[in-house]
């Protein structure tokens, strides 16, 4: 975790991407779903990419003209070691404060 500093923020983004791990996620609805401000979450978002826990990619094309946005997902060695943050987390009482995502 040398890249990746243990904060609140961190345990959110990736409690809320471990809730559906195979799923491709864009910045926009990580923030809706956590909360976490974008001016937190997308420099987390790179570092988590730079230390191996994501992988990112643009979407293919966007719907209705909009353009493609970036997405991300956890690699396999992400996965454990956000599940590692969130009992690392729970264990000194942090609230994991997963949100439901909306369909």
């Amino acid at each position: 975790m040398s890249q990746v500093r243990l904060s609140q923020s961190l345990v959110i983004v990736l409690g809320q991407l471990l809730a559906e791990p195979d799923q491709w996620r864009y910045g926009y609805d990580l923030s809706n779903a956590t909360a976490v401000p974008p001016g937190t979450l997308y420099p987390l978002l790179v570092r988590l990419a730079d230390a191996g826990w994501l992988v990112a990619k643009w979407e293919e094309r966007g719907e209705g003209g909009r353009p493609p946005r970036h997405l991300y997902r956890l690699t396999a060695s992400g996965r454990r070691e956000a599940r590692d943050v969130i009992v690392r987390a729970t264990k000194r009482g942090w609230a994991i404060g997963l949100r439901p995502r909306e369909a």
